[in-house]
Formats: C-alpha cells, sequence, structure tokens
C-alpha cells in the first residue's frame, strides 16, 4: 500500500495556473467517483481552495501515480505537460508530513493561518460521503486534526491577527488611510469575506454593501454591520458606489468585468477603486487592472503585505514544526502497524483453533469418564505442544544452521530473558 499527496499551490504555481485545476464545490462528488474508479486507487480525498489543490490517495503500489496525475489532467481538460512542472508529489512519511503541515497552517501563504483546517474537514467529510475514505485516510485526517489543534494550543502560531482578508484591509487602509468616509463592496458571503467584513468594520468602514447569490445571505451578512444586502446581478448598478471591492465567489467564471469597471468609474468621475479578488479562479477579469484609478490585487499580490504581519509568527512556527515532526512518526509507527495486522490475525486464529481442538478433545474424555485431573494435565500439556511446537521446531533449525539474527530476534518477540547463544 502507497499513499501520496498530488497537488499544486501558491507556492509552485501562479493564479492563471492554479484556477485551472481547481474543483469546483459541486464537481467534487463526481470527481471523487471518478478518481477512485481508477486501477488501483483505494481511497481519495480532494482538498481545493483558492490556494491549493491537493488529492489524497492510497494506491496498491507506486505504479498508479503517474495515472493519478494523468486523470488530474483530463479531468480539467488540460495535457499533463502543461500543469506538471507546478505540480508536487509526496510518498508515504513526506505526504503525511505534508498534510499536518497543511492542517497546522505551516504551508498556507498566510503562516498559522486557521481557515484551512476548516477546509481540510469539509473536504475529509465531502470525501467521507462520497464513500471514498477507508481506514488509512480516516485515520490520517483524523491525526491531523489533532495535531492541528495541539499546534493551536501549544504554541502561539494564531495568536496575531494575520490572515488573507487581514491583509486585504491593511492594503486599503494603506491606500485610503481612515476608511470612515469609504463604502466597501463584499463579493460573496463564505468565510474570507466574513473575516474581510470583520476587519473593514474593525477599522472603522464608513459603508458596507454585500452582493451574494443568494440575497437573503448577502442580507443577513450586511445586516450584522449595518449595512446593505442584495443578489449578484446588481452588482453592475451598484458597483459605482463601492471605492472598495473585495470578492471571494466561487463562480467558475469572473462576474466583475472590464465593461462594468469603466461604466462604474465614469459614474464616479473616475475616483479610485481598491479592488482585491480573492477568488480562484478569478471573479475579476485581470484586464480591469489596465484601467486608470484602479488598484487591482489578486491573493498573489498581497504575500508582500502579508509577509509583513508575520515576524511574531515564526518562533511559534519553529515549535509547531516539533510538534509535527513527532506526530509524524505516531501516524507512521501505525501505518507499519496495519502491515502485521494480517499476520497477527493468523497467529491468533490459528491459536484460537488449536484451542478449539483441545477443547473438544478434553469434553470427550470427560463425557468418558476421566478423572478432572488427569483431563487438566491433557489440556494444558496438548495446548502448549500445539502453541510452541512450530516455534521451537523453527528455533532448533535456526540454530542447526548458525542464524543467530533469528535467534535474537526469537529473544526479543517471546520476551525471554536473553543467554549467551553458543557459537
Amino acid at each position: 500500500m502507497s499513499l501520496i499527496t498530488v497537488g499544486i499551490n501558491h507556492k509552485t504555481a501562479p493564479v492563471d495556473i492554479r484556477e485551472r485545476v481547481v474543483f469546483a464545490p459541486d464537481q467534487l462528488d463526481q470527481a471523487l467517483r471518478d478518481i477512485r474508479a481508477l486501477r488501483g486507487v483505494r481511497e481519495a480525498a480532494i482538498l481545493s481552495t483558492c490556494n491549493r489543490t491537493e488529492l489524497y490517495c492510497t494506491l496498491e503500489d507506486d505504479e498508479q501515480q503517474a495515472e493519478v496525475i494523468d486523470w488530474l489532467g483530463r479531468y480539467h481538460h488540460l495535457n499533463v505537460s502543461e500543469i506538471e512542472p507546478y505540480l508536487y508529489l509526496h510518498e508515504d512519511e513526506t505526504a503525511v508530513r505534508h498534510m499536518l503541515r497543511v492542517a497546522c497552517g505551516l504551508d498556507s501563504l498566510v503562516l498559522g493561518e486557521p481557515q484551512i483546517l476548516g477546509q481540510l474537514k469539509t473536504a475529509f467529510q465531502q470525501a467521507a460521503n462520497s464513500g471514498a475514505v477507508g481506514r488509512h485516510l480516516n485515520r490520517l485526517f483524523q491525526h491531523a486534526f489533532a495535531v492541528a489543534k495541539q499546534v493551536r494550543t501549544d504554541t502561539a502560531i494564531g495568536a496575531s491577527p494575520v490572515s488573507v482578508a487581514f491583509a486585504a484591509v491593511s492594503l486599503a487602509r494603506r491606500i485610503f488611510g481612515d476608511l470612515g468616509n469609504y463604502t466597501a463592496l463584499m463579493i460573496g458571503a463564505g468565510e474570507t469575506i466574513e473575516l474581510a467584513a470583520q476587519h473593514l468594520h474593525a477599522n472603522g468602514i464608513g459603508r458596507m454593501l454585500v452582493a451574494n447569490r443568494n440575497a437573503e445571505r448577502a442580507r443577513h451578512l450586511a445586516e450584522q454591520y449595518g449595512g446593505e444586502g442584495f443578489a449578484l446581478p446588481e452588482i453592475g448598478e451598484r458597483l459605482h458606489e463601492a471605492d472598495i471591492v473585495v470578492s471571494s465567489t466561487a463562480a467558475p467564471l469572473p462576474i466583475l468585468g472590464k465593461g462594468a469597471a469603466e461604466r462604474a468609474l465614469k459614474k464616479r468621475k473616475h475616483r479610485p477603486m481598491f479592488m482585491v479578488d480573492i477568488a480562484v479562479p478569478r471573479d475579476i477579469e485581470p484586464e480591469v487592472a489596465n484601467l486608470d484609478d484602479v488598484y487591482l490585487y489578486t491573493v498573489d499580490d498581497l504575500e508582500e503585505v502579508i509577509q509583513e504581519n508575520m515576524e511574531s509568527r515564526q518562533q511559534a512556527a519553529a515549535q509547531a514544526e516539533e510538534i509535527v515532526d513527532l506526530r509524524v512518526e505516531d501516524f507512521m509507527g501505525w501505518l507499519r502497524a496495519q502491515g502485521a495486522i494480517g499476520t497477527i490475525v493468523a497467529y491468533r486464529e490459528r491459536a484460537e483453533a488449536a484451542r478449539h481442538d483441545v477443547h473438544e478433545k478434553a469434553e470427550r474424555l470427560l463425557a468418558q469418564g476421566r478423572d478432572p485431573q488427569e483431563v487438566l494435565e491433557f489440556v494444558t500439556r496438548t495446548l502448549t505442544n500445539k502453541l510452541t511446537h512450530d516455534a521451537t521446531s523453527a528455533l532448533n533449525q535456526a540454530a542447526h544452521e548458525g542464524d543467530t539474527e533469528l535467534l535474537h530476534a526469537a529473544i526479543q518477540l517471546l520476551n525471554l530473558n536473553e543467554m549467551p547463544l553458543k557459537k
């Protein structure tokens, strides 16, 4: 059995590559069924966020790795050559370490950010609901969740308010200064948008607008900050009101184009607009960045801002890495033990068969009127001989052949008092 992670993330690929391999939420169930149908794939889970797409799989052997990579390309109608330069492949122990680091936020654009843990839990639940998770991935995900909790508890990695949403708001403050006289338009209503709304409110934003596919959800979020919510189709009519636009939806195509931005700027008499597109695939057409008076940033552009807020997390991250290293070995110990399960079961079944055989013979002797003490002696002697026969025969053979390695292993395995072995 082989455990692998195949992925692409913000470190290995720019956003225009990452957005081509995103799995939309409504695609995941079918995608999981498809990948499970590949030859040799036992278990599978898919994590797909704005910063990463990763496949976690258990395979019958290493030969199936190439098939998984080929499938990723085929599923997104891409030649493997188009994405292979950006892919990474982790196997067994390195795959375990990678997942634990992802869960703890150690591999995130924002070091230690907590959102990825929730996204990982969602990915696990979706895979479990699709029947794509078995014993090994189930154990790995649960282990990752426990390690992430330990890191949050034992280190200060989450103490500083650093996130993509926080970075976006920090950048807005650099451009506009006091936000009290400005209006923000939030497009979407997911966790990232909620965080951005919280940070904007905390920084005194003058007015909050929220647009979402579900108008009721938009209104619910906006009302928390005394704002106004509406449906996505109304964006064109309301865009000119916004000085700050933060967008993060799961739309497969851009929802804000260059034309809409041009019309908004005209109504605004070219007062500047600050836009942050956190979505992957992108919500705002890249051409919008070419317009005068528009400052458009993507998640990749936020990295510099984020780095400035990272110093307080570096020491905590080093402590977290130590925890991860220890817990990787814990999981690998469990994984290695799984290889012995068949042997253990077979050994116990043979011992049980011997017990059952001796028990039946003892019952027959008692039914014949034999003395119980004599029957008890028969049971203990016969059972002892049955359980030790194969081992003693093998030890005799090892001693005859001078196989001291096997003899020393037997001393440890059978918990015997070690004695000098005769040569």
